[in-house]
């Protein structure tokens, strides 16, 4: 019997999609406002979820308070209140999109939770846009 768990958090954080080859004309084009060279900023929700077989020991598909702290430390700390071009490693040379967001949030929580469970990303960067990863 699999179970799925889920962890929901938030961050806020602003974010410039631009891509450095283009000019700004055909970034503004491509990207719209979200191209602003002044950055625009996001109240993203954060579903974090593991699908497993519950221990039978304790019941537990995945200790949620050790899921918390997990992605308070190494997502929201890193993420929540920053530019995420300027502020963060993750995107120096990546696009900050949600999709983009979302994956590098993936591989950096993947690291930390045993690889026999399956781990899911649902990112909102609206109340109307979510992006999934790995998708269904």
């Amino acid at each position: 019997m699999k179970i799925k768990v889920s962890r929901k958090e938030h961050f806020n954080a602003a974010h410039r999609l631009y891509n450095p080859a283009w000019s700004d004309e055909e970034n503004a084009r491509i990207f719209g406002k979200c191209s602003n060279p002044n950055y625009h900023g996001h109240n993203y929700e954060l579903v974090v979820s593991v699908t497993g077989t519950p221990d039978p020991q304790t019941g537990y598909v995945f200790d949620m308070k050790v899921l918390s702290d997990l992605v308070r430390d190494y997502v929201t700390k890193k993420f929540d209140h920053k530019n995420l071009n300027l502020d963060t490693k993750y995107f120096k040379t990546l696009n900050p999109t949600a999709e983009n967001i979302a994956v590098v949030i993936w591989k950096i929580l993947r690291e930390k939770i045993d690889s026999s469970l399956d781990l899911k990303i649902t990112l909102y960067e609206t109340e109307r846009n979510y992006v999934e990863y790995p998708a269904p």
